[in-house]
């Protein structure tokens, strides 16, 4: 069986402000794009929903994936384990809580590796997400970032 690749990445305007993410699922020949915007969020949230929505859109568990990322936000947190010992602390003094506890019900379930990526250079799939978080959150069917905590 081939190893699913997964490129995402999330962009926001303002930061807080607008935002997006982009992703693109590669399983052997099969290519799928997903996007969706928000009315106000921030660029870290949108990085790790990106991740998020990839992994829930998933009809499978025990996967081999790779998900590659422009955000070193996301990778430190899951390749250093530092979100590990966040959770043992309750969150204290975190961000995105809502979403770390998301993405770890689902991290659970697969075999995942994220691989740090230059963004806006030359890769073509992580380029490709950007243009799709932009477009999202440009977009006109923005929704709520229902867990967004403003300060």
């Amino acid at each position: 069986m081939s190893k699913l690749i997964v490129y995402t990445d999330g962009s926001s305007r303002g930061n807080p402000g607008p935002g997006g993410y982009g992703i693109v699922l590669i399983w052997g020949e099969i290519k799928k794009e997903m996007s969706q915007g928000f009315k106000l969020t921030t660029n870290n949230r949108m990085e790790l929903m990106a991740v998020i929505v990839a992994l829930e859109s998933l009809k499978r568990t025990g996967l081999d994936i790779t998900v590659f990322t422009d955000s070193s936000y996301v990778v430190n947190s899951v390749e250093k384990k530092w979100v590990f010992g966040w959770v043992k602390k309750g969150f204290a003094g975190k961000k995105n809580p809502d979403l770390w506890m998301r993405f770890l019900n689902l991290y659970k379930l697969h075999n995942i590796r994220f691989q740090w990526v230059k963004g806006h250079a030359n890769n073509p799939m992580n380029n490709r997400c950007d243009q799709l978080a932009t477009m999202a959150a440009d977009g006109k069917n923005l929704i709520e970032d229902v867990g967004y905590q403003p300060e």
